[in-house]
């Protein structure tokens, strides 16, 4: 196998990467039908996706989902001119409509419904606080809390928050009401283009110090073409002093169903906190409800209606200031003008993120997007936002928030008629891209460098230091031999003392680790292996203090029967597992922390094929060849020979799958990957048999009748002979060397011949399966006496 192309030293990563990606690249041409599958099918749902919105559109294009419109001129059955507007629009087509004057709505108060309002309660101890009683005939008063440092001069502003008359002009009913403090139990929309209030069935309350008898009456409404009747009902509001804000915050919190023990709700309309103001100073903070804005984190956030309680305090302290007369003049809200908007439904915006969660739904309990999805609508609302970003420094999370993103702006793009993100979207605070992008992008480099480091620490048993990367400032040790402790471990060691050569190895070990040398491939000193009890099992010793010497170009081979610690052995010397203790060395490098550059000049066979089906014999050197450090025309070289030497070279054998190989091929073609890159070989058999097969093996095969003389014949020949075999006139004897001749066996097998019939004979000298045989024998015997 030598061809003179030793590679010039260890694999780099990036050499093993590079071998790694080729191979890939290989594997993944080989399976091209299948790559071309995986790479049509997302395609293929693209346009399924792109077939099924334009149905979708189809549809939605029809009449009766745009603006309703009349034929104002005709011209025979021909409509030359038509009107379109709300007024003559169903509910399905309402949403179509331009609205370019969209209508004025006073402003209200969110009042709690009359059963919900505050009354006293076990939890709500407060005396001030109306009877439970009023529930029963609805006539409970709206309660609103004030607290401040200035007791005084809160109790004024909360006297002029509530007025004691009612005024309403008949002439313009909408506009009068604005003049008036009202309020709506009904929950809001996320648009004002319609006011519940007015479309809810329930009635309108103008707050009032004090309600008179036939307090409650009806107004007309108009809204475009339309006309209705709405109920409008006085309702008391009581200002109540509280003597700090967290007496105002605890009954709140107590007046939320959750909030207490009875989960019964007991609602304050509204708090104020007037803090240090005084007549020159104005300085207020406001509570209000917002569960009414159905934060859910899946819905539209609804509108608030704070804006008349800020108005309320503001009036009030203007009346303060400047007399009752004063007051800002709250006339009316009023939606943002909209253009036509026809009815769009995006479906491949909305399922953009969906493909990924498809698959993370796989990897993670189904809670997990759903949290995601939460906690980004919690973040649009500056709510809280740390904990998020947190998550997402897992990747899966920062790309499934990017998808989520992209998707949900390209949504909303077509849904209002804008564009969807853009890369000046990135410094817009509303979303979270930017973010995302610089989470990916730092992971990236993270992982990278992560898996680097784990990957040299931690693979097949190099060893390295995991401050490997601090090697640079470190003294560098010399490239022989390096001298270990000459401590032994506590552990006992086995030897033979009836086998002088097991010492003379020791000793030779020894005097190779204080004298270094680089004439020995192999030198083991006192290597040992201990697998730690299990399951109430004590500790397995499988390597007992093994020494060895090898030297260059020598062929060694170990014997034993099973659990006799040969695989454990070789699992050591290729960095599959580490030594418990002692250590070896392969070409002056310690398997402990040197097995990067072990690897260039080993090659390993081992017991299973280790092969690629789709790889031809040709694309598994190569890549084994680029692992050894072999480049260019070396590598070309080393492939051919390797085929050669193993008959894979000819008839196109080696570009064929290995999946079509033979046993035996496939058994030749692993020989030709441990030898690749001139690995150096390491022992004797004539050792082996001359310490456990120093015999001949006479056999002799005759008639039943004659089985002893046979046996004499054997006895005068060696007294010390042994009997290892008989069957059916068939024996076999081991015959020690030292007392036995070749050719007084000859002579002795020519006379009996004269005396008896002789079918056959044999002598042989003793063959390594004999030796493996012998040892076997002798360890089980030794276990049995241990």
């Amino acid at each position: 196998m030598a061809n003179g192309n030793t590679p010039n030293g260890p694999a780099t990563f990036w050499t093993q990467a590079n071998a790694l990606l080729r191979k890939n690249l290989t594997y993944q041409k080989r399976n091209v039908r299948t790559n071309v599958r995986l790479i049509l099918f997302p395609f293929f749902l693209c346009i399924l996706l792109v077939l099924i919105q334009k149905l979708l559109d189809n549809q939605l294009d029809k009449a009766k989902y745009r603006c309703g419109c009349i034929c104002t001129k005709k011209q025979g059955d021909q409509c030359l001119e038509k009107t379109c507007g709300i007024q003559h629009s169903d509910l399905d087509q309402v949403s179509a409509c331009p609205i370019t004057n969209p209508p004025e709505w006073p402003p209200f108060l969110q009042l709690p419904a009359p059963q919900y309002r505050a009354v006293r309660t076990e939890f709500l101890p407060f005396s001030d606080v109306p009877n439970p009683s009023c529930r029963t005939n609805g006539s409970c008063p709206v309660t609103m809390l004030f607290t401040g440092t200035n007791h005084s001069f809160g109790q004024i502003l909360s006297g002029n928050m509530i007025p004691s008359t009612f005024a309403i002009n008949n002439s313009d009913f909408m506009g009068s009401l604005a003049t008036n403090v009202l309020g709506s139990p009904s929950k809001t929309e996320y648009t004002n283009f319609l006011e519940p209030a007015f479309f809810s069935n329930l009635p309108i309350y103008y707050l009032q110090s004090q309600c008179t008898q036939n307090s409650t009456f009806s107004i007309p409404v108009n809204v475009s073409t339309t006309s209705r009747q709405q109920e409008v009902r006085c309702a008391q509001g009581i200002p109540l002093w509280r003597n700090s804000s967290s007496e105002v915050n605890n009954e709140l919190f107590k007046g939320y169903r959750k909030g207490n023990t009875e989960r019964q709700i007991n609602e304050i309309a509204v708090g104020y906190d007037f803090l240090n103001s005084n007549g020159n100073i104005f300085n207020v903070s406001i509570w209000y409800n917002s569960t009414y804005k159905n934060d859910t984190g899946f819905d539209p956030i609804a509108l608030a209606r704070v804006p008349r309680s800020v108005n309320l305090v503001s009036n009030a302290f203007l009346q303060f200031l400047l007399g009752p007369g004063s007051k800002i003049l709250f006339e009316f809200v009023k939606e943002m003008p909209k253009p036509e908007t026809p009815i769009k439904f995006d479906l491949a915006s909305l399922l953009g993120g969906l493909f990924f969660t498809w698959v993370i739904l796989q990897l993670f309990p189904s809670f997990i997007p759903v949290t995601i999805i939460t906690a980004t609508k919690r973040i649009r609302l500056g709510v809280t936002g740390g904990w998020i970003i947190v998550m997402e420094l897992f990747p899966g999370f920062a790309l499934y928030r990017g998808l989520y993103e992209f998707a949900e702006s390209a949504f909303n793009g077509d849904a209002l008629g804008t564009h969807g993100m853009r890369w000046g979207d990135l410094s817009d605070s509303s979303n979270g891209m930017k973010e995302v992008l610089v989470i990916i992008s730092v992971e990236w480099i993270l992982v990278l460098l992560f898996a680097y480091y784990i990957d040299q620490v931690l693979s097949s048993g190099s060893g390295r230091s995991p401050l490997f990367f601090l090697k640079g400032f470190q003294k560098k040790p010399s490239s022989s031999f390096r001298k270990p402790s000459i401590k032994r471990q506590g552990s006992k060691v086995f030897v033979d003392m009836e086998k002088p050569d097991v010492n003379q190895e020791r000793e030779k070990v020894e005097q190779l680790l204080l004298e270094p040398t680089i004439n020995h491939a192999i030198v083991c000193d006192n290597l040992r292996k201990v697998y730690p009890g299990r399951d109430g099992n004590p500790a397995k010793f499988a390597v007992r203090g093994l020494s060895l010497a090898l030297p260059q170009g020598e062929c060694f081979g170990m014997l034993g029967p099973n659990g006799a610690g040969k695989t454990s052995f070789i699992n050591m010397m290729i960095g599959l597992t580490k030594p418990t203790s002692g250590s070896a060395f392969v070409q002056g490098l310690d398997i402990r922390t040197d097995m990067d550059g072990i690897y260039t000049s080993m090659g390993v066979c081992p017991q299973h094929d280790l092969l690629w089906e789709n790889l031809t014999g040709r694309e598994h050197l190569l890549f084994y060849g680029r692992l050894k450090n072999l480049k260019g025309s070396a590598l070309t070289q080393a492939v051919e020979e390797s085929l050669k030497s193993v008959n894979l070279f000819h008839g196109g054998v080696a570009d064929k799958q290995a999946g079509k190989y033979s046993g035996g091929m496939e058994r030749r073609l692993s020989v030709a990957i441990s030898l690749i890159g001139d690995p150096k070989c390491i022992g004797n058999p004539k050792e082996l048999k001359g310490r456990y097969g120093g015999t001949y093996v006479f056999t002799m095969t005759a008639s039943m009748d004659h089985e002893k003389d046979a046996e004499d014949l054997v006895q005068q020949l060696s007294p010390n002979a042994n009997k290892i075999y008989h069957i059916s006139g068939t024996q076999k004897f081991e015959l020690p060397k030292d007392e036995v001749r070749i050719a007084n066996v000859f002579r002795a097998v020519e006379t009996a011949k004269r005396n008896f019939t002789v079918s056959a004979w044999g002598l042989a000298d003793t063959t390594l399966e004999d030796v493996f045989i012998k040892v076997a024998r002798g360890a089980q015997a030794f276990d049995t006496l241990s």
